[in-house]
């Protein structure tokens, strides 16, 4: 018996709403790093041994945005555990961008009050991320569906030889 050529599809992949949620993600993540770029950059000279992990940072997301981009859904738990962390130093660290206007600390590139807004932003940006992360890894972008390359159903008997 011969066997018939298949074709694997993605039926949740075909949804408007996992369209959307993936471009959200993307979105989320490019924003982030972004948001991470200008503070690294701004704050370089007043940043006390974070620059290492910043970077990490910076191009985990752009490596993680480029897999969701992909469809790849294993990231979407690995980036909810990043944004959480990243959420975490965001809290910690946006008080004290605010105090740096007192004698005796050095001025970063971008004014210290821009760079707390920045850091800021970056906690609601997190939170989105998780959330929409979360929701993505929800609508199983993984299911296949094999399905006849002929376009005909499975288990149709090929036509005889003449």
């Amino acid at each position: 018996m011969a066997e018939h050529a298949v074709a694997i599809e993605h039926p949740n992949r075909e949804k408007a709403s996992s369209k959307l949620t993936k471009l959200i993600v993307v979105v989320l993540l490019l924003a982030s790093a972004f948001l991470m770029i200008l503070i690294t950059v701004g704050g370089w000279d007043a940043l006390m041994g974070a620059k290492a992990l910043q970077i990490i940072y910076i191009v985990l997301y752009l490596v993680l945005a480029f897999f969701v981009a992909r469809w790849n859904r294993g990231v979407l738990p690995l980036i909810a555990a990043l944004a959480i962390v990243l959420l975490v130093f965001a809290l910690v660290s946006v008080p004290g961008w605010f105090e740096r206007d007192k004698d005796g600390f050095t001025d970063p590139a971008l004014s210290s009050d821009l760079l707390g807004l920045l850091t800021a932003l970056l906690v609601p940006v997190q939170l989105l991320l998780i959330a929409f992360a979360m929701r993505g890894f929800q609508q199983a972008w993984n299911v296949e569906v094999e399905r006849p390359a002929d376009g005909g159903r499975r288990g149709d008997a090929a036509p005889a030889p003449a």
